[in-house]
């Protein structure tokens, strides 16, 4: 079967079809480029991902696994939050790529770079101890005319002062995982789906869609 992941993060949707190893051909917004984008506009993650599951599910009539996810920081009343992937004014990861005012599509990299320098900067005077943050993300299974099934998963961390490693992408070179001693992006692939937030979320999802799918 056809399922559609709401993405056009070519390594979000490694991620995922990684960990969720059955016979299934997946799919990406990229494999529709005439798709209308589902706007973000949910106050929470969940929301966020529900809308996206349902309205490219209904556009598509595939089945649409949907995430939305992002980095909640304390001290910054839990900044960045739903508006992560595009802190620094521009999206990294939307079906309308940003583009800069030549009309060519930004570099994903780029974005991350920025919306880290942004979350560095607010933070330049906040001490360690104070530095807590987690990255949170809510999954969403959806048909065209129904939610199939929503998990959630988080990782506890801290926010360092510069970037370390080059593995992963979004805030990963600067979340510290301080019992690993490591921040996300110096984690092989594999470390890094058994522990990430979006890696437990799919834990969970794994035995529903496996009964799904025989059903």
């Amino acid at each position: 079967m056809k399922i559609l992941v709401a993405t056009t993060n070519p390594g979000k949707l490694k991620e995922i079809s990684e960990m969720l190893d059955f016979d299934i051909e997946w799919k990406s917004l990229a494999d529709f480029p005439d798709i209308k984008e589902v706007e973000e506009d949910g106050k929470t993650f969940a929301e966020n991902a529900q809308k996206k599951a349902l309205g490219y599910a209904k556009q598509t009539g595939l089945w649409t696994l949907a995430d939305d996810s992002g980095l909640v920081v304390d001290a910054l009343g839990g900044l960045p939050g739903v508006n992560s992937a595009r802190f620094s004014g521009q999206s990294r990861d939307n079906s309308h790529p940003s583009r800069d005012s030549n009309g060519a599509v930004v570099n994903r990299d780029l974005i991350d770079h920025k919306n880290m320098a942004k979350l560095l900067s607010l933070m330049e005077n906040i001490p360690d101890e104070k530095r807590t943050a987690r990255f949170a993300c809510c999954l969403c299974l959806a048909a065209p005319d129904k939610i199939l099934a929503e998990t959630s998963g988080s990782l506890q961390g801290t926010i360092i002062r510069k970037e370390q490693g080059t593995n992963g992408f979004g805030y990963d070179p600067i979340f510290y995982i301080p019992g690993l001693k490591k921040t996300v992006a110096q984690l092989d692939s594999e470390q890094k789906n058994n522990i990430s937030h979006r890696g437990r979320a799919i834990e969970k999802l794994k035995p529903i869609l496996r009964q799904l799918i025989s059903t």
